[in-house]
């Protein structure tokens, strides 16, 4: 099959020209228009041409993902990136590795003209060591030797006993044929509700460029492993090739909040027996962020974002698998660029160009990080309608302390939510809050507009009617989020 193919050949490089003279020939083109002139190859078909003799990095095959811009040098190196506007982010170049420092130098100099800055993301040490550029680890990656599966397994009874517990559920793995995988198969309608299903679990907004789910490009190209369960997916494993290293990478792990125990020790079970049968050498489940010997400011940035991203439950999950080794991952930028700023680029890469809009969206999905933000907020805000300087906002001291006393039960149920999402809880604070936001925009129309004379008089009047509004619209599309991940499987 495609996917056992090697490069069959090495090339040299070739002579170094200017970029004037070959800019039409490796101008970058967008693979979501059709704008490739008549009588040449499509980008992504050429770039999958390429893929096929010098794809190496686990994330080579992702740049044939929507999204993705290619620059072409001659015709045996191309780079897949995203452009943010400001830098273009590439993942590493498909190439040779003698050609690499030579295609990064070309590289940047049409970005440069474009205006644009560089980085690469996902970087492995030969990248690194190729081009002599500064590199900062932002994870690591676990690889295996499929070969060495079954021995895996005999060791690990904690593995022996989840794939017992699938089966004894009833859950079944098979692989889905491509024919199955095209849009209006009945097969592809149901793994197309597990992907929302399986989105809507997640805390953070759906993200772009190498962690963005899209497990249907090329298909012919690809292996996908579906669980069942009582006639339902409740499962995906999908694999992607690396050509030129004879590995897989198994990409996209999906699994249904309904799914057994097991379920995904199967999918991985089955993945590795094929990877065996297949001859394939090298397999891996991708880049564990922040995870190894990363510096302590990417360190701390892991210990404050756990609440949105289970930095340290991602590796354990990886690691109850035994890898045999872990692979350093980089993001390197070219000399005289700052680490900062290249941070900052792949960022918006993968927020799909805006860090704002991303967060915004983030924070509508509630998770734990908002909430707890609004107990902190509520907090402050109690302590100081408790002061006796606040007591002219209020028709009585009764009313000004009753508000106290329902902020402080809010407040406690806030934290307790952040803590643990519990339903029922969520519904009656969500409720609260509503109504907390209606009865005090009645109370400043009706009691204080009257009385407030001065400037400041009125900004505090605009913070107390927004403030619960704000809360109550968070809290709502958070209920909204969480009832839709928990939806039971519908059937197509």
């Amino acid at each position: 099959m495609t996917d056992q193919a090697r490069a069959e050949r090495s090339l040299t490089a070739t002579p170094k020209a200017s970029v004037a003279n070959q800019r039409s020939a490796r101008r970058a083109e967008e693979d979501d228009e059709d704008v490739t002139p008549k009588g040449e190859t499509p980008a992504r078909e050429r770039v999958l041409a390429l893929l096929k003799r010098f794809g190496w990095n686990a994330t080579s095959f992702q740049i044939l993902e929507p999204g993705f811009h290619y620059w072409f040098d001659a015709d045996d190196a191309c780079i897949g990136y995203v452009d943010t506007g400001r830098a273009w982010v590439a993942a590493p170049p498909v190439a040779a590795p003698e050609r690499f420092a030579a295609v990064m130098d070309r590289f940047i100099a049409a970005a440069t003209e474009a205006g644009r800055r560089v980085c690469c993301f996902a970087a492995e040490e030969r990248f690194v060591a190729a081009t002599g550029w500064p590199a900062l680890q932002v994870g690591d990656q676990p690889v295996w030797q499929p070969a060495a599966w079954n021995g895996i397994l005999d060791h690990t009874k904690s593995l022996r006993e989840q794939l017992r517990r699938g089966r004894a559920k009833g859950v079944a793995v098979r692989e889905v044929p491509a024919e199955e995988l095209v849009p209006g198969h009945p097969t592809r309608a149901r793994l197309d509700a597990l992907i929302v299903r399986w989105l809507a679990t997640r805390p953070m907004a759906p993200m772009g460029f190498l962690v963005q789910v899209e497990p249907f490009e090329f298909p012919a190209e690809r292996r996908m492993f579906v669980a069942e369960h009582a006639g339902e997916v409740v499962g995906l494993l999908g694999v992607i090739p690396m050509y030129a290293r004879r590995g897989w990478f198994f990409e996209d792990f999906l699994r249904d909040p309904t799914a057994p125990n097991g379920t995904v020790e199967l999918l991985v079970d089955a993945g590795m027996r094929a990877a065996v049968a297949a001859g394939i050498e090298h397999v891996t489940f991708g880049m564990v962020p922040l995870a190894g010997d990363v510096s302590p400011v990417l360190r701390a940035v892991r210990r404050a974002g756990r609440a949105l991203y289970d930095f340290d439950g991602l590796r354990a999950f990886k690691a109850k698998f035994r890898p045999t080794g872990w692979d350093r991952i980089y993001l390197a930028y070219p000399h005289g660029e700052s680490s900062i700023l290249a941070v900052l680029d792949t960022l918006t890469a993968f927020s799909r160009g805006g860090l704002l809009q991303f967060g915004v969206k983030t924070a509508l999905r509630g998770p734990a990080i908002v909430v707890r933000l609004l107990a902190v907020l509520l907090v402050g805000w109690t302590v100081m309608l408790a002061l006796p300087t606040s007591a002219p906002w209020f028709p009585s001291p009764a009313w000004q302390y009753g508000w106290v006393a329902f902020d402080v039960v809010l407040a406690v149920a806030l934290i307790s939510l952040s803590i643990r999402w519990r339903p029922r809880l969520a519904e009656a604070v969500t409720i609260a809050v509503t109504c907390d936001a209606l009865l005090t925009a009645v109370e400043a129309l009706a009691y204080n507009a009257p009385r407030s004379q001065r400037a400041l008089d009125v900004c505090i009047l605009l913070i107390a009617v927004m403030a619960p509004t704000v809360a109550a619209i968070l809290l709502w599309n958070a209920r909204a989020h969480r009832l839709s991940s928990s939806a039971a499987p519908s059937r197509s």
